[in-house]
């Protein structure tokens, strides 16, 4: 029971502060606008100014690690060509296929996840995520065009060019590019521009969990509804137990155990309903697992970190 409370003293607090988001915007004291702009500024600033000071600050050497790497690699994969084959005969509409397919792979790992890290193993520890997550987030992108573009059969959409020149532009990936010269050698920033990078970074993860809840609406909950929860079963039961098992089995303990958990067990990331509605797809289911998967993730995530911490696996 003592395990218990400690983990759900350390999830609970995340969600509350969606909450707060979605809270706040019932209220009228946020808008869309602000949910809008906050992300970017998320996005583009500060999210990238804490990875780059986490990485910057850390032995790049001790921080970088292959095996943690190919098996993410590895289990993305492993789950996105499941998630397709087992659509193809069940979901005959391609635009709910499109969705259901990006909507069950596709974790939050760069706002939900990061959270998590800190709140369990505090932010110095939060190099080795970021350079996890530096390293997901173009396999996610791959992925994610390829399963809003092929089962709809509009391949010309399908750029190879231009979706790598997104990828390399991405801030988040662009921090870490930058850190890791700190990091490898040592490098220290001036005061001022290391103060001001740490200000930046405090914004990061508060704002972009109050976007997220923010961005939250139960109106057409029930439109959907079984689709989405059988999206949201793959999601946040049937991979991370899947995945996390594997990791077991190759050797993963403690913190690179707890990290993988949390990398597969993230709700489905915001940026999928995004890239849903850009590219024609079933955009409202889309926001009905986005928002199934995160109430629902409370639960799953903390069920399965204390089940780890009992068993003293992380």
């Amino acid at each position: 029971m003592q395990n218990f409370i400690i983990v759900a003293g350390l999830v609970v607090p995340v969600f509350l502060i969606v909450a707060l988001g979605y809270l706040l915007k019932k209220l009228g004291m946020i808008n869309d606008n602000f949910v809008k702009l906050s992300s970017k500024i998320v996005f583009t600033v500060s999210l990238p100014a804490l990875i780059f000071s986490e990485i910057s600050k850390t032995d790049f050497t001790q921080i970088f690690s292959l095996k943690l790497i190919v098996f993410a690699y590895a289990g993305t994969l492993i789950t996105f060509f499941f998630v397709w084959f087992i659509s193809i005969p069940t979901l005959k509409t391609a635009t709910d296929r499109t969705v259901f397919i990006q909507g069950s792979f596709r974790g939050n790992m760069a706002i939900i996840g990061l959270a998590l890290i800190v709140n369990m193993y505090g932010i110095n520890n939060l190099g080795k995520a970021s350079i996890l997550l530096a390293f997901t987030i173009p396999i996610y992108n791959i992925l994610s065009v390829i399963a809003l573009t092929v089962p709809l059969r509009r391949e010309r959409q399908l750029n190879i060019i231009e979706t790598l020149a997104e990828i390399i532009r991405n801030p988040l990936i662009l921090a870490v590019i930058f850190s890791i010269p700190f990091s490898y050698f040592k490098l220290k920033l001036p005061f001022i521009a290391s103060e001001t990078i740490n200000y930046l970074a405090v914004l990061a993860l508060p704002l972009a969990l109050l976007g997220i809840g923010g961005f939250m609406n139960f109106s057409e909950i029930k439109k959907g509804f079984s689709l989405s929860l059988y999206s949201t079963t793959l999601k946040l039961i049937i991979f991370p137990l899947a995945m996390t098992y594997l990791a077991y089995l190759f050797g993963f303990r403690g913190y690179d155990l707890g990290l993988l958990f949390i990398l597969f067990a993230c709700p489905t990331a915001v940026s999928s309903f995004i890239m849903a509605e850009a590219m024609g797809s079933n955009s409202k289911l889309a926001a009905n697992i986005l928002l199934m998967t995160t109430l629902i993730s409370i639960i799953t995530i903390t069920f399965g970190l204390f089940i780890l911490k009992e068993n003293n696996l992380i």
